[in-house]
This record gives C-alpha cells, sequence and structure tokens, in this order.
C-alpha cells in the first residue's frame, strides 16, 4: 500500500527545472563589460580575469568586454565602445544571431546550452564624468534597467546562461577613497570625502537594484539559468582580509596601488605625475593596480571563483536565481 502511495505522488509531481549550470555542461565563455574585463586593454598590467577563468575552467573565450564601456552612450556617453552600441553588435555580428531571433552566417557558432553569459559593468556609468559628477540623460534607476536589458536581449537571440557580476565597493579604490588624491583620472578639485559617501551610495543602490530586477525577470525566460556573482562581498572581502587573498612579497596594501602616480591639481594626465611602482613579485602584495583597477592578483581570485561557477561547482559569492 505505502509503496503505491509513493509511486502515486512520483508521477504527479512535476519536474523541477534546476538552477544553475550543470557539472561539465559550459564549453564556452562569452564577456562583456569595461575594462575589469577587457583583455585588449590590459588593464591589471599582466593578464585579465577571463584569460585566467578560461585556462583553470578549460573553457574557449569570447572577449567582448572593452575599456571605458558604460552600458549604453546614449544613457552616460563617454567616447568608447559602449555595452548596447557596440559590444552586443559585435556580438551579433560575429555569431550569426541577432535579438529578433533571425539567423545570418557569423563565424563563430556557439552551443547555447554549452556557453556562460558574463556581464561585469557599472564602473563607468556611476563614476567621474558619469552619474557622479551628473548626468542630464539617465538615472541610477536607468543605467542599471539597462544592464538588465543585457540578459533579455542575448535570451531573445537564443543565450540562455547568465552570470551578473555587481560592482565592487568603489570608495574603497584610491580614485574613490576619503583620503584619496589628483590622479591620471582626476585632477581638478573635488571634495573627496562627498565623493566617497555619494559613490557607495550609488554602487549599494545599484547592486540592490539590479538585484532585485534580475529576481523579477527570473520566473519570466523560459530555460534560462541567471546567476548573481557578488563582485561587491569578494572586493569587501579582500578589503578586510588581504592576508586571505593577496601573496606578494612587499607587506599587503589595499589602499594604495601597484602603480600610483600623485598628479598637482589640474596637472594635465599627458604628463606622467609623480609615480611610485612596484615589482616584480611585490604586485601581488597590491588589491589595485592603479587608482581604479583591480590587481592582477585580485584578477585570480575573480577568476578562481568564476571557474568554479563555469564547472558547474557550488561558490561562496554565486547566487543562482533560476
Amino acid at each position: 500500500m505505502l509503496a503505491s502511495v509513493l509511486l502515486s505522488l512520483a508521477v504527479t509531481v512535476l519536474p523541477v527545472f534546476a538552477k544553475g549550470v550543470r557539472p561539465g555542461q559550459i564549453k564556452n565563455l562569452v564577456t562583456f563589460g569595461d575594462s575589469y574585463t577587457d583583455v585588449v586593454i590590459i588593464s591589471n598590467g599582466g593578464t585579465q580575469w577571463p584569460v585566467y577563468a578560461a585556462g583553470y575552467a578549460h573553457v574557449d573565450l569570447f572577449p567582448f568586454a572593452r575599456s571605458g564601456a558604460t552600458c549604453s552612450n546614449n544613457l552616460t556617453f563617454r567616447p568608447f565602445p559602449s555595452l548596447f552600441e557596440s559590444q552586443l553588435p559585435a556580438y551579433f555580428n560575429e555569431t550569426g544571431t541577432s535579438p529578433t531571433g533571425k539567423r545570418t552566417k557569423g563565424s563563430v557558432n556557439l552551443n547555447p546550452d554549452q556557453t556562460l553569459y558574463t556581464l561585469w559593468l557599472g564602473t563607468n556609468d556611476v563614476g567621474s564624468n558619469a552619474l557622479l559628477t551628473g548626468s542630464d540623460k539617465a538615472s541610477l534607476v536607468d543605467v542599471t534597467q539597462c544592464m538588465i536589458n543585457w540578459v533579455t536581449t542575448l535570451h531573445a537571440s537564443g543565450a540562455r546562461n547568465f552570470l551578473f557580476q555587481n560592482m565592487i565597493p568603489l570608495e574603497t579604490v584610491p580614485l574613490y577613497a576619503p583620503v584619496s588624491y589628483p590622479d591620471r583620472y582626476w585632477t581638478a578639485q573635488r571634495n573627496t570625502t562627498e565623493w566617497s559617501v555619494f559613490m557607495k551610495e550609488l554602487v549599494l543602490s545599484g547592486n540592490q537594484l539590479t538585484k532585485l530586477m534580475l529576481e523579477a525577470l527570473a520566473p519570466k525566460l523560459p530555460d534560462a539559468h541567471i546567476g548573481i556573482f557578488d563582485s561587491h562581498s569578494l572586493f569587501a572581502d579582500m578589503f578586510a582580509r588581504p592576508q586571505l587573498y593577496l601573496n606578494g612579497t612587499a607587506p599587503l596594501n589595499v589602499t594604495g596601488a601597484v602603480q600610483a602616480c600623485v598628479f598637482q591639481l589640474n596637472e594635465s594626465t599627458s604628463d606622467t605625475g609623480d609615480c611610485t611602482i612596484a615589482k616584480g613579485t611585490d604586485r601581488d602584495s597590491f588589491l589595485w593596480f592603479d587608482e581604479l583597477h583591480p590587481s592582477e592578483q585580485a584578477d585570480r581570485i575573480v577568476a578562481m571563483n568564476i571557474a568554479q561557477v563555469i564547472e558547474g561547482r557550488q561558490n561562496k559569492w554565486t547566487t543562482w536565481l533560476s
């Protein structure tokens, strides 16, 4: 009697759609974003995290991220290849896909089930010469909605596996720290404390908005797997407990940079400034490469964690919504 009841229950229970990607499923990594992810213009003085991650996980890398990018130049204009005006069109052209589902002949054929798409964006959108210093075209809501549209646009073209990397605690990078100094990214007069406080609020609010938007979106996209990689918590932990992550031969340093260059106020950034540069294995003692970008060692940590996600393993910093 008990056996028949259990059998009856088993056949009436609907199959559960598993969250996340399966071990061994992913063969391709496609990356979008800004200088934190760009493998052409290197921002950490060595090797960028996507190259390390693809190597650790033994997958093929298809990089589309470009330095200086924002989500859309129609929202926060910068003269760099933005996600929607440049990176996505380049991807559609190369793969012969489109947001309408129409297919053409592309140079790369990616199996959607075997491909993970990542986006790490926002640093330029909320930064200087954008939301931090004022934008008459966009708000934080506009920018975060744009990032969510990356998922829907790719899903419509056939993509199914997404990893959204949120913004790091930018108030801790030297450029936006309370004790910041004139550097290659900003030499004009500013209230460094005000910048740091405002940046913290922009990042925390932006990350929460994207989380809520992704949670609302996930159930609406058939067969999609959407994960959030909590870059913010990872970098906050590296900042608070560098001894667990940094392994260079110099004293551990989370406030300075491998290449720290102090400029005079209103000095042209075509000049080199007064620079202090770490060499060799001393570089791996730093969390930051320069006043804005993570160091190569920090990128190795990002890569090791992303590789776990690619391999379908549990990861401390990743939450799958679908």
